[in-house]
């Protein structure tokens, strides 16, 4: 892609100042690549970051005009851009990648079933459901979820005696949703298959990874997914890779999936955006899934998505319980301890239990990239104490 007078490259707005936005900056800055940032706040995390920003509201479309304005490009660091907004910004003639009709299967989980359901992709049996009758009709015990809203575990029950349903009714009623009905899956664990997709309608697909939740939120990530077969993970690329086809999307498409415990595997959900599960690929694979993402969005050509290493584990850090400190420092310590090690923090006040960082441990041996990791997330964590080595 090419651009005339100055020569420059043709600037991408980004809409959300989290963590994501923030590590997509690094890629923009080796690929030449301008970005221009709408945040929620002053000095949220990519704000701290990235200098051409605007503070706004991302649910008011005159704010979306003028950090589109300009640019060839926008993308996103959420899904939760209003739909009309987005199909505006496409008449204003800005590229809006992923694209409306696209994003809304991520945006909208009732959409999203029944468009799997057309496409014959795997999914755990579900249902919309309007009240607790239809509730106990479905079948328990079950996972409510709200259609739209929900993150990191929000927006979503496990449901094992009736009046436990009320709360998601009333909450998908303040917030003007509806409550999806999904079987309680029996599964060995959680998988997620990451391609990324440019407009061209080139793909690449990551190795398929094993990740790990806690309190609703992922906890740790294994990449390749361990002991899966060859059979299961090639499934599991191709299903991504046809969602990615069939939807239209552009960037990275992550689908996190339920391997159960009978050999299948279920589509549990989507996201339509560098996503936790794709972390690990900054320091393990040869292209991240944030520069391709970057290159996907502005239609230049993939990298490649291949492993550096036999293993990549990814840990969050989470904030402790009793943080008073600052995760700066505890770096002598991990550092010192593995000179290996990638760290990676967010710009984020400490809170317990909210994601401020992440680490990255990569090698040959599976159990040594899990203890290092393991180690210097819960180091940060202080969950360690004063240990030493």
């Amino acid at each position: 892609m090419s651009s005339t007078g100055s020569h420059r490259a043709p600037t991408l707005a980004v809409v959300g100042g989290g963590q994501l936005a923030r590590m997509m900056a690094q890629p923009a800055i080796a690929l030449g690549l301008p970005l221009r940032l709408l945040a929620e706040a002053p000095g949220v995390s990519a704000a701290q970051v990235i200098p051409d920003q605007l503070v706004g509201d991302y649910t008011d479309l005159p704010t979306l005009r003028r950090v589109t304005d300009g640019a060839a490009v926008v993308t996103f660091d959420h899904e939760h851009v209003p739909t009309d907004h987005l199909h505006a910004l496409e008449a204003d003639g800005v590229a809006v990648r992923p694209g409306p009709d696209a994003l809304v299967h991520a945006q909208d989980k009732a959409v999203m079933r029944r468009r799997l359901a057309g496409l014959d992709v795997p999914c755990p049996r579900n249902a919309v459901v309007t009240s607790t009758a239809d509730v106990e009709a479905f079948g328990l015990p079950c996972v409510l979820k709200t259609t739209r809203g929900g993150y990191d575990g929000k927006g979503v029950w496990v449901v094992r005696a009736l009046g436990e349903a009320q709360v998601a009714f009333d909450t998908a009623a303040a917030a003007g949703v509806e409550v999806l009905a999904e079987e309680l899956v029996d599964f060995r664990r959680e998988l997620s298959a990451l391609v990324a997709r440019a407009p061209s309608g080139q793909a690449a697909a990551y190795p398929v990874v094993a990740s790990t939740q806690l309190d609703g939120i992922c906890h740790e990530v294994i990449a390749p997914a361990p002991d899966l077969s060859p059979a299961l993970a090639g499934q599991a690329q191709e299903i991504a890779l046809r969602i990615a086809g069939a939807l239209d999307v552009t960037g990275i498409l992550a689908v996190e999936l339920f391997e159960t415990t009978d050999g299948r595997i279920l589509v549990n959900e989507l996201a339509m955006r560098p996503h936790n599960t794709g972390h690990w690929s900054q320091d393990g694979a040869v292209t991240s899934q944030f520069e391709n993402h970057l290159r996907a969005v502005m239609d230049l050509p993939l990298g490649s998505p291949a492993p550096r290493s036999r293993w990549t584990v990814m840990v969050n850090i989470l904030g402790g319980p009793t943080d008073t400190g600052h995760l700066y420092d505890g770096l002598p310590h991990a550092m010192a301890r593995d000179p290996h090690l990638r760290v990676h923090f967010y710009g984020k006040d400490l809170r317990p239990g909210r994601k401020v960082g992440h680490v990255n441990a990569f090698g040959d041996d599976l159990e040594d990239c899990l203890e290092r990791a393991r180690h210097a997330a819960a180091w940060f964590r202080g969950d360690l104490g004063d240990e030493s080595e």
